[in-house]
């Protein structure tokens, strides 16, 4: 069986396509759970209206890098985080690559998250592109002992990845593996111990080949794991059950299965 570990399902492309269709289709692929991720703690309450119903959807709560313009106090992410339904913070993190201008409200922002992981005794998900010294060095001067987490749809060096790892993260993979141009993110994946990785969409982005083009989904999940097996030269089953075990081994509030 296989997980999401991070998709937002509130943004999803649907069309006249109810979620209850979409969800079964990668059910029938055999993806047993989703992580339905926020960017905003604005838009937490609507996003979690369309996927209360769903026993198989666990929800983040937190605020994009990238949509400062939802930011929110310290005092409101921990109101909001503090609901049981919420099973990890985020995802947040430092995009330097589409927002260099917003850089020190990025890393406030950041550290709110990391301090509300702290209290709260919840993974941090992370997004990190072209910030990788200010992402591991926030880390280590804020992020208490026992805080865990993942750096989500992973797209950086080795060393970064190993810094994480040092720091009992994972790293999750995502649909650009396959693509032409992530040649040097391939090589990565082969370095990274299968006890460490996690498998995501990112959907409604990032459609892994052969889906490019079109609006991804949970159900192509799948075609990532298949990819890292053959990176791997491992049976797509085994990475299906190491994914699936690390996924409830860090976000431990889901009952398995």
């Amino acid at each position: 069986m296989f997980v999401d570990s991070h998709c937002h399902l509130d943004r999803l492309e649907q069309g006249d396509t109810p979620l209850e269709e979409t969800l079964n289709f990668a059910r029938q692929r055999g993806v047993e759970h989703f992580l339905c991720v926020s960017v905003s703690v604005k838009d937490f309450d609507a996003m979690y209206e369309k996927v209360q119903g769903f026993n198989d959807v666990s929800v983040s709560c937190g605020v994009h890098p990238l949509h400062q313009e939802d930011a929110c106090s310290y005092e409101k992410l921990l109101q909001k985080a503090s609901r049981p339904e919420v099973i990890a913070i985020g995802e947040t993190g430092l995009d330097y690559f589409y927002s260099a201008d917003t850089q020190a409200v990025q890393r406030q922002s950041f550290i709110d998250h990391i301090n509300v992981a702290n209290v709260l005794q919840k993974p941090l998900i992370i997004h990190t592109r072209d910030a990788r010294e200010d992402t591991i060095n926030l880390l280590r001067e804020y992020k208490d002992a026992g805080t865990k987490g993942v750096l989500h749809c992973f797209t950086e060096t080795l060393e970064m990845a190993e810094a994480a790892m040092e720091m009992d993260f994972y790293i999750s993979i995502s649909g650009i593996v396959t693509f032409n141009s992530a040649e040097a993110l391939r090589e990565v994946v082969k370095a990274v111990p299968m006890a460490r990785l996690l498998i995501e969409t990112d959907s409604p982005w990032l459609a892994p080949v052969p889906h490019r083009g079109k609006s991804n989904q949970p159900g192509y999940v799948v075609e990532v794991a298949e990819f890292i097996a053959d990176l791997k030269g491992i049976p797509v089953e085994q990475v299906a059950s190491a994914t699936t075990q690390n996924f409830y081994r860090l976000f431990d509030q889901i009952k398995a299965g």
